[in-house]
């Protein structure tokens, strides 16, 4: 199978629907990378930002953009030379940078809300638990664990024979349907896959939720109206993106084991892989006046960079 290569059907085959998701598609992907990097520029350029929620932002921001890379610049480049192979190095190599990237933004969700519950619920111990050495290490962990695990999902996939001229599908080589397309038992890559959907999904989001409940009990007990109006409106919506997030991620892993319906599955990629990273900045960040400052202050100082060159 070392030759060999993959067709990938794309959201649909109509002719003339491909202009109408092209520029679609096209302008969601520019609003994403734009906009995940106004937000790294924006933290790294302003020294009110240097926390470690910030940090841990635009690290989201980061990923976000190689998340969202991975699958649609591919697609997109599909749809304008209507080409639909691709090779097998290729489709294990976008498996295995989009298995990075989702399971970064998992950790990093994780991490986020934990950062969230140790400053609402233990505020005197935060910055002895959330120092700056702990916050690097985390991440750090995170990015060396995830890189483990997607390389041992590589590895047992590479395993699998297919035939040759193959179709997914799906408009980019994703685990799940690459599985189902195998020509070979797939026993063991089930196993591995849903014992890290329970262990890395589940258990995260399980993590998160518990993180939030928490925080919104303790958000209750405020006798202060408008701090907990504040409050809420604050962690209610990244609490709405990670429901988004996980709910579509988890719906495509968890639905392949009773349901065969490419459609379906096409339909909530795009949810996750897409439409998320795009609302990642908004959610978290450009309602932040911090943030929103710190943008209106970010062309003065490139402008002074340039000056200084």
């Amino acid at each position: 199978t070392g030759e060999s290569t993959f067709l990938l059907l794309g959201l649909s085959d109509d002719p003339q629907l491909q202009p109408l998701l092209f520029g679609i598609f096209l302008s969601m992907y520019l609003i994403s990378v734009l906009r995940n990097l106004l937000i790294i520029l924006a933290v790294t350029s302003d020294l009110h930002l240097h926390t470690h929620m910030y940090f841990f932002l635009s690290n989201l921001s980061f990923v976000d953009i190689c998340f969202t890379s991975t699958t649609v610049r591919k697609m997109l480049v599909d749809i304008q030379t209507q080409r639909k192979d691709i090779s097998y190095t290729e489709c294990l190599t976008q498996v295995y940078f989009f298995l990075v990237f989702v399971g970064m933004d998992n950790f990093l969700l994780t991490v986020m809300a934990y950062d969230c519950f140790v400053a609402i619920c233990h505020p005197l111990n935060y910055p002895l638990i959330m120092n700056p050495h702990f916050c690097g290490l985390l991440v750090l962990m995170c990015w060396l664990l995830i890189f483990r695990i997607s390389l041992i999902h590589v590895l047992l996939l590479r395993k699998l024979t297919f035939y040759p001229g193959t179709t997914i599908p799906h408009f980019f080589c994703e685990l799940a349907q690459a599985l189902q397309v195998a020509s070979s038992d797939t026993l063991i890559n089930d196993i591995w896959m849903y014992l890290s959907i329970v262990l890395f999904g589940v258990l995260l989001a399980l993590g998160i939720f518990f993180s939030y409940d928490h925080i919104l009990s303790s958000l209750m007990k405020l006798s202060n109206t408008a701090s907990k109006h504040k409050a809420f409106s604050t962690c209610g919506s990244p609490l709405c993106m990670v429901s988004l997030f996980y709910g579509t991620g988890l719906g495509v892993y968890l639905s392949s084991a009773v349901s065969s319906s490419a459609h379906r599955s096409k339909v909530v990629s795009v949810m996750y892989t897409v439409v998320s990273p795009m609302l990642n900045p908004f959610i978290y960040s450009l309602r932040n006046q911090d943030v929103m400052g710190a943008l209106e202050r970010l062309p003065s100082r490139v402008v002074s960079c340039l000056d200084g060159l």
